[in-house]
């Protein structure tokens, strides 16, 4: 017989992927990943955490400027983001509403089936998809053209690698680079 549980005292565990649970409450707001009882690594992700977390902030500029989203939020954000990878890799994306918590400091989180490495690539490949979708329906042949040049040498890895590497934070305040 299922435990009752008083709203708000951190029972709403979160099953994986990996079929592990996990309470929201266990991570806090500078998580990225963590070691699972699988014995898996596992990328972590909340609402509150900025696009500039996966790619330059200029870049996060530009997708908030002119991907128009269907939705009630007024620009693109990190949850339309974990939207297009659970959309990308459903049943590998665990997630949670968190709004009703007031104690975890995010209202959503998503966790992956994948390390936080993985999972930033998963993100650039798929804004670079984004991008090119995007750049399809400019009607300028010329501009897809060069897009389509420039993204047969762009490399994911030795971006991630480069970013990660870059942009590593010091304090709460800091900002991608």
């Amino acid at each position: 017989m299922p435990e009752p549980r008083v709203p708000g005292d951190g029972g709403n565990d979160l099953e994986l992927a990996c079929g592990e649970p996990v309470s929201p409450r266990e991570l806090d707001l500078g998580v990225r990943e963590f070691d699972c009882d699988c014995g898996d690594a596992h990328g972590v992700v909340m609402d509150v955490h900025p696009l500039g977390r996966f790619v330059p902030e200029s870049m996060a500029d530009v997708l908030r400027a002119t991907v128009e989203p269907a939705d009630e939020f007024d620009e693109f954000t990190t949850a339309h983001l974990m939207g297009m990878v659970i959309e990308e890799f459903p049943g590998q994306v665990a997630s949670a509403d968190c709004s009703d918590d007031g104690d975890v400091g995010y209202s959503a989180i998503w966790i992956t089936d994948f390390d936080s490495r993985e999972l930033h690539e998963v993100t650039v490949e798929l804004l670079v998809e984004l991008m090119e979708h995007a750049m399809s329906h400019a009607g300028d042949d010329d501009a897809m053209a060069e897009f389509e040049e420039q993204m047969l040498q762009f490399d994911v890895s030795e971006f991630v690698e480069t970013y990660r590497r870059e942009r590593e934070f010091e304090s709460e305040d800091d900002r991608a680079v």
